[in-house]
């Protein structure tokens, strides 16, 4: 979408909390950030659908992270498409743009005409958590199940966290008239809100995989239960569409909820990749490694997986002994 057509909610995460119900949730809408991610690679479209979905799960996640922190998802599988990692990076500052990342790893030749989700097969899906230096990650995983990445996401928070989660998705390429055809994605993510703080339950669970409904009762599954039922009726026009924004969205659906927003997460594509940072990962490597590396016009060269970038690099200035070169 043109610069000129860009819609003001596009590229932003809405929190938002249902008073009556004890209910939180996001809003996301993605529009640039997913042309961000996208432009990058030539992915066949059954993967470009997982890797937006992927991304959108992303967003609304990892909204709920705190400042510098940053949230990883990723899908390991023995199916067609073997890896989708995405990354989020909360901003430093109030206020800030969070930034996005998302690449897929995939066998051409093993995807068939089934749907994106059967494109994976046998694997699991994982949340990680890095609160920064001198701190130890948090991780979590469940096994890749239920027929979409958002049912794997929904499992992970029952098993993992015991939060009963919902997400309500939509995501496609976009026809609009005078627009080039690109890729938009929205959904909208329910929580019941913690008894204890998030991300702090330990194990994956015993075996059998847990759902939401598994974790609620009494009126805390009668307010669950009545909360879903609204988010049912949600079309997909109106999670992706120019037309509604995310606040009339939600009085739609939640107005007897009694539902509060607050501030809009501004999201957009960003890599942290570097010059450095390809350095300090071919640090490990000694001269003869590092000779084996090189192309024959004298270079050492790497490309960045989530964003593009090519570096060049001088053969002698890599490596764990580079110094004494």
């Amino acid at each position: 979408m043109s610069l000129g057509t860009k819609i003001a909610w596009d590229d932003t995460v809405l929190p938002f909390q249902l008073d009556l119900s004890d209910m939180r949730g996001r809003v996301a809408r993605l529009d640039g950030v997913l042309d961000g991610i996208l432009k990058q690679h030539d992915y066949p479209e059954k993967v470009e659908a997982l890797v937006a979905e992927m991304a959108l799960l992303t967003a609304l996640i990892g909204q709920t992270v705190a400042l510098r922190w940053k949230l990883s998802l990723q899908v390991q599988s023995k199916g067609a498409v073997r890896m989708i990692a995405t990354d989020y990076y909360a901003p430093t500052q109030e206020g800030e743009p969070a930034r996005i990342r998302a690449y897929a790893s995939f066998d051409r030749d093993k995807l068939t005409d089934a749907a994106p989700f059967d494109q994976v097969g046998e694997g699991y899906f994982a949340i990680l958590i890095d609160q920064g230096e001198g701190t130890q990650p948090y991780q979590g995983i469940t096994p890749l199940a239920g027929g979409s990445l958002s049912a794997c996401a929904e499992a992970y928070f029952a098993q993992s966290e015991q939060l009963p989660t919902r997400f309500s998705l939509s995501f496609g390429k976009s026809t609009e008239p005078g627009v080039g055809e690109h890729w938009r994605a929205g959904g909208i993510m329910l929580q019941h809100m913690p008894k204890a703080s998030p991300f702090a339950a330990s194990g994956e669970g015993s075996g059998e995989i847990l759902t939401a409904n598994d974790l609620v009762d009494g009126d805390e599954g009668e307010n669950w239960g009545r909360v879903n039922i609204l988010l049912d009726t949600v079309e997909d026009l109106e999670l992706i569409g120019p037309s509604i924004a995310p606040t009339d969205l939600l009085i739609r659906l939640f107005h007897e909820e009694q539902p509060r927003v607050y501030d809009a997460q501004p999201v957009q594509f960003g890599c942290t990749c570097s010059e450095d940072r390809v350095r300090q990962s071919l640090s490990i490597y000694s001269a003869r490694d590092i000779e084996k590396m090189t192309t024959p016009e004298g270079d050492v060269t790497a490309d960045c997986q989530f964003c593009g970038a090519h570096y060049v690099l001088d053969p002698a200035s890599v490596g764990f002994d580079a110094d004494e070169a």
